[in-house]
């Protein structure tokens, strides 16, 4: 059953009709997370970063309301459950589009027969606009970002959040990784961000549990 959110009960609502009706609502807050315990058990485990880091920032999106939220028209869908889209280097890069599933084994078994047929020379450039239930998710594993933006098509009815990570760097004591969020002002504020990055921290210090 689709699910709507009550627009006219909801606290937001006035920030809602304002923002939504911006030609540029979207806003980005770009923050290092501290990775230490999950990339050495990752490493430690012989398993992808990649894939990990996927699963955690989908995970951690799902953990959060409103970033489950997106617009239809005049109404505010809520999705039970939203899934990974993202880009996949081969030679220049594909979209890949992955199902989220809370158990990690299982998510990285299937992630990982999505990755293998791009690397046989899979190609998909298909954006999927018509796809509402995703995060976009790219790496930019070259750069130490501390702000980020993205091309876009100026589209009202786009509202999906944008997750990006960076290249991560040791400083000695921690092993640091920059992330950029990017959401919808209609749908959530610079709260909502800080509750991404705080849970997203809590799950990446705790990989013995998760993964």
């Amino acid at each position: 059953m689709t699910n709507y959110l009550d627009i006219n009960s909801w606290k937001r609502r006035e920030h809602y009709l304002l923002f939504k009706e911006y030609d540029e609502p979207f806003f980005n807050m770009c923050a290092e997370v501290d990775i230490s315990k999950t990339i050495t058990y990752t490493q430690a485990h012989e398993l992808s970063f990649f894939i990990t880091s996927l699963y955690l920032a989908t995970r951690t999106a799902n953990g959060i309301e409103n970033f489950r939220y997106r617009l239809e028209g005049d109404k505010v869908r809520i999705f039970e459950t939203i899934n990974p889209g993202s880009s996949v280097l081969n030679e220049t890069f594909s979209f890949s589009y992955f199902n989220y599933q809370q158990d990690f084994r299982a998510f990285y078994k299937d992630s990982m027969n999505i990755l293998r047929r791009f690397k046989e020379g899979h190609s998909n450039v298909d954006p999927a606009f018509e796809r509402h239930d995703l995060i976009h998710f790219s790496v930019i594993p070259w750069i130490r970002f501390s702000s980020f933006s993205h091309a876009r098509r100026f589209n009202k009815t786009e509202s999906i959040p944008r997750i990006v990570v960076g290249k991560y760097e040791s400083d000695g004591l921690k092993v640091m990784m920059p992330v950029s969020v990017e959401v919808h002002h209609a749908l959530m504020d610079g709260l909502h961000v800080g509750r991404y990055f705080q849970l997203l921290q809590e799950l990446l210090d705790k990989p013995e549990e998760l993964l």
